[in-house]
């Protein structure tokens, strides 16, 4: 196996991380609140590199990694190539693209919910013995 083959397997498992990020990383603010400032860029990232012809750079990586092992660039993209007709039917990506801006949405009103009552959380105290 090429060091191409391998760095292009590599920037495809980064892409998969990437997007699960996109969907569910908001949910990691209810743990740590700042975090939150991360993930709105990469939903916002996400969301302009499937509505306007914006290059994605990991797409772009991988696509180099391919011409140098002789493929061409993915067809129609990352996200074509991978996901859509495999992983998720053609025919379920309106449902799909709803249902992922909804956990996103949850996921937001879930931190800040989190964050305007962490004052009013009870304190946890050690019993005196």
């Amino acid at each position: 196996m090429s060091t191409a083959t391998v760095l292009a397997d590599v920037t495809v498992a980064i892409h998969i991380m990437a997007l699960l990020y996109i969907g569910l990383g908001g949910f990691l603010a209810w743990r740590w609140p700042k975090s939150i400032f991360v993930h709105v860029f990469f939903a916002l990232w996400g969301v302009a590199v499937n509505v306007f012809p914006i290059p994605c750079p990991l797409t772009a990586l991988e696509d180099y990694f391919r011409g140098l092992q002789g493929l061409g660039p993915l067809p129609g993209g990352f996200n074509a190539y991978y996901l859509y007709g495999t992983v998720i039917p053609r025919s379920l990506l309106p449902l799909v693209a709803v249902t992922a801006l909804a956990i996103v949405i949850f996921s937001y009103v879930g931190a800040w919910t989190r964050y305007k009552h962490r004052d009013s959380a009870p304190a946890h105290r050690m019993r005196q013995a």
